[in-house]
């Protein structure tokens, strides 16, 4: 294979977001089952809510989800921050979620079985 060769497609791209898509929206829906979609089932997740540490399963998240429910004024920008055939990771900006915080998520994805999976989601929380 050549040195010079574009091993990324701009589908590969458009997969990986799409991937990310559905998180946003189940973010925006409230919908849990949506949001199972996006994440490998052993899926961890880390970030500082205040003072308190969020850690370990992405159950976290869908707890997070049912207590607050839908987002729909969320606001997000998506960027591939980088890719290869198989690992990629997504940095999201995120306004005015279910619970009206700001965060920025970095998503760790994996391409299992061709579909683009979450294992692991870092966050931040912003002071309002």
């Amino acid at each position: 294979m050549s040195a010079n060769k574009n091993i990324n497609t701009v589908q590969d791209y458009d997969d990986v977001l799409a991937a990310m898509e559905g998180y946003v929206h189940g973010l925006k829906t409230g919908n849990v089952a949506e949001l199972k979609k996006s994440f490998h089932k052993d899926a961890i997740m880390y970030g500082h809510l205040g003072s308190d540490l969020s850690q370990g399963s992405i159950d976290n998240l869908y707890t997070y989800v049912e207590k607050f429910g839908a987002a729909p004024n969320i606001k997000t920008n998506l960027t591939v921050l980088h890719k290869t055939p198989t690992t990629a990771v997504v940095r999201i900006e995120m306004e005015h979620d279910a619970a009206d915080e700001d965060f920025t998520d970095f998503h760790s994805l994996i391409k299992i079985d061709g579909a683009w999976k979450v294992v692991a989601k870092l966050f931040h929380l912003y002071d309002k």
